[in-house]
């Protein structure tokens, strides 16, 4: 491919990544955001305000994610005297942690192929 590059520009690679099953998207940066979110204040309403994202969106995102993993990643728990909330679950931190190291690894592999892209 080094043959077909301008000499003269700086190429890198660049992409995203996700994990994603027949039934759509399970987990990618945006998922892992509302979860990290979700998981600082305890709340989908408060999450999905803090990225700018509606509500129902954020509610749809959490429902797919608990859809298709073994055990729900986040649970939720209706008003009351105390008012409604959310937690991320054991299961929820599990696919945090899992994600980011899968994250860091696919960022070490597009680094490396944009050294040996660049001939370095």
């Amino acid at each position: 491919m080094k043959n077909l590059l301008l000499p003269a520009k700086t190429y890198r690679l660049n992409g995203r990544l996700w994990l994603e099953s027949e039934d759509g998207r399970f987990l990618g940066i945006g998922r892992l955001e509302l979860l990290e979110h979700i998981a600082a204040l305890g709340s989908i309403s408060k999450a999905a305000q803090a990225m700018g994202m509606s509500y129902k969106r954020a509610w749809d995102l959490v429902a797919s994610m608990n859809a298709q993993a073994t055990a729900p990643l986040v649970a939720t728990q209706t008003g009351g005297s105390k008012g409604g909330g959310a937690a991320v679950t054991e299961a929820g931190q599990e696919a945090i942690t899992a994600f980011k190291a899968l994250q860091e690894r696919f960022q070490e592999f597009m680094a490396t192929e944009t050294k040996r892209l660049q001939g370095s």
